[in-house]
């Protein structure tokens, strides 16, 4: 019973990171052809500026890469669940903190830019 269990555990792991690989592939496509887009004169919304399309490109890619880390750690977590080590302790422990600060830090840079694009439609406002 023991070792069913570890071995779901494992595939669902596996499964997990798989997802995680699945959604940076996708994001990764969307945000290259999101990119190949802006070379193109005319395309976008009228009055929209290039810095914003620009932004708009790199805030999705950043907001899927996101929830991709979330995957990994989910994936890590899994993998350490099923008889852990000290030393798999400790490098869960690791990745969970530098992947928990990427994600500190790309969702800073989220929330910075949607707060910069609320400034002007709150301004404008009568």
């Amino acid at each position: 019973m023991e070792d069913t269990f570890k071995a779901i555990t494992l595939w669902l792991a596996s499964g997990t990171e798989a997802a995680a690989a699945l959604i940076i592939g996708l994001a990764s496509i969307e945000g290259t052809v999101r990119a190949l887009i802006l070379f193109i004169p005319g395309t976008g919304a009228p009055g929209e500026t290039a810095d914003r399309r620009k932004e708009d490109v790199r805030l999705k890619l950043g907001r899927w890469l996101a929830v991709a880390l979330e995957f990994e750690l989910a994936a890590d977590i899994l993998r350490t669940a099923v008889a852990p080590t000290w030393n798999e302790i400790g490098q869960l422990a690791a990745i969970a903190v530098l992947r928990t600060a990427l994600n500190y830090f790309l969702q800073g840079e989220i929330d910075k830019a949607e707060a910069r694009r609320a400034v002007p439609a709150s301004v404008a406002a009568p």
